[in-house]
């Protein structure tokens, strides 16, 4: 039920770009004059799902959810129309338009995966607010859940990171991004009332992108049972229920996960006392550790407003009125631009080339519960990165349409649209090897997950 859930936000989320993008392409053609022959959500190789002519436009969705597109008249495009690119151009073609009219035409897609990006921050600044954790509430420090990546900069679970190079840290969600390009740098923490200043190593950000995952601290979360592993059933077996909150070993309180993995680890094979509250109710379970220091439990995944409602953390928010949280959109509209492009640079490195991921990656981002909120946040994250990957300088993308349009404005002459064809066939070739690459990734990462 879960993966219904995440595929029915992911389809949603990639409707309203793809439907956004194109209409960003189609508006400013139809307003130049310029006709449209088709406009497909999904595309529709062989048949399409559903398809409607109205005036000089054919209106469909396509069955494979890989995007969508606009057929232009006139335009070398993925459509690769070599019978009408042979004919004479006629006036409501897109070849036959002034060179800064097919460039608005072109980059309009990604025009309006931006501002779509900064309308929804704007609207989620306006009605959620901005709520986060700061620093300096994170009374017992860190939880590290990269220990090789934290054990080769010294960080420890507990410990209060106070400033990663010349940037102090006050924002909780600022902490990952800043460790994954700390390489060289050096990195504040307190420790048992103790600043120590340790050196963040060059080439960390390899050594997290090796890992798998860029999280290498979080929250530590209360204690309360998520699940159960189906192959260690000792926590089942002694009683414990889903929901329960453990808050205490062997008479030793506890207040967190990590703290009783850790305790735990030290006691394979030994009974435990586990102290349990139950619908208010304190009682005491018995239960074994297995000869791998294990009880086969799962925590829950604390959302902001559970670890809220639970009492664990102060959080901060910021409320905004309806224009003054227009700016405030617009800021983390670009913020988010910059640091995904400053992310993207590490894609052209070993590792990072290992992180690509396809549609299966994106899918997995989403929650698995429908949850308006994390929705349209990540459906803002995604229309930036679909208006930086289209603009990119590649042949097939609006970006490589969009360098020789600028070339023709520069120099005052246009390509021959056969050279146009063939760097639309090796953009195309780029792209198809690209996604073959990018599914490879996801498929191998799940292999790995389930069965090595």
């Amino acid at each position: 039920m879960e993966w219904v859930i995440r595929i029915g936000q992911f389809i949603l989320s990639l409707s309203i770009l793809v439907v956004l993008h194109e209409f960003g392409h189609y508006l400013p053609a139809k307003l130049f004059g310029t006709r449209v022959e088709k406009f497909f959500l999904f595309f529709d190789y062989k048949f399409a799902l559903v398809k409607k002519k109205i005036g000089e436009t054919v209106w469909g969705i396509g069955w494979i959810p890989f995007g969508g597109y606009v057929k232009i008249a006139g335009m070398v495009d993925e459509s690769m129309d070599k019978d009408q690119m042979a004919q004479e151009p006629q006036p409501w073609e897109y070849r036959s338009k002034p060179a800064w009219q097919r460039l608005i035409i072109i980059l309009g897609g990604v025009t309006v995966n931006i501002i779509l990006a900064f309308v929804i921050y704007w609207m989620m600044m306006f009605v959620y607010g901005e709520k986060f954790l700061p620093v300096a509430n994170m009374k017992d420090g860190i939880w590290v859940q990269n220990e090789l990546v934290a054990n080769r900069i010294g960080i420890q679970t507990g410990d209060h990171i106070i400033r990663i190079g010349n940037q102090d840290m006050v924002n909780f969600s600022d902490l990952n991004e800043a460790l994954l390009y700390s390489g060289g740098k050096s990195v504040v923490v307190e420790r048992n009332g103790e600043q120590i200043t340790l050196n963040s190593p060059a080439g960390i950000d390899q050594d997290i992108l090796a890992s798998g995952t860029p999280l290498v601290v979080s929250i530590r979360m209360p204690f309360y049972v998520g699940g159960f592993s189906d192959e260690i059933t000792n926590g089942k077996d002694c009683g414990l229920q889903v929901k329960d909150k453990i808050i205490g070993v062997d008479g030793t309180p506890i207040r967190y996960f990590d703290e009783f993995k850790t305790y735990v680890a030290n006691k394979k094979g030994e009974t435990i006392a586990l102290n349990v509250l139950r619908n208010e109710q304190q009682q005491t379970l018995n239960c074994t550790v297995n000869d791998s220091g294990l009880v086969g439990l799962a925590p829950v995944n604390m959302s902001m407003a559970d670890l809220e409602k639970d009492g664990a953390y102060e959080f901060g928010k910021i409320e905004y009125s309806f224009f003054a949280a227009l700016p405030a959109g617009l800021n983390k509209t670009f913020s988010t631009l910059s640091g995904y492009i400053k992310q993207f640079k590490v894609i052209f490195t070993k590792q990072g080339a290992k992180q690509i991921g396809s549609l299966g990656t994106i899918m997995s981002m989403f929650p698995p519960e429908w949850n308006w909120q994390a929705f349209w946040q990540l459906t803002a994250f995604l229309s930036i990165i679909l208006a930086f990957i289209n603009v990119l300088p590649i042949p097939a993308l609006d970006g490589g349409h969009a360098v020789f349009i600028i070339y023709e404005l520069i120099t005052g002459r246009k390509p021959s649209e056969k050279f146009l064809e063939k760097a639309q066939t090796v953009g195309m070739i780029l792209l198809i090897g690209l996604m073959v690459y990018a599914l490879g990734n996801d498929i191998w990462k799940f292999i790995i997950s389930k069965f090595l």
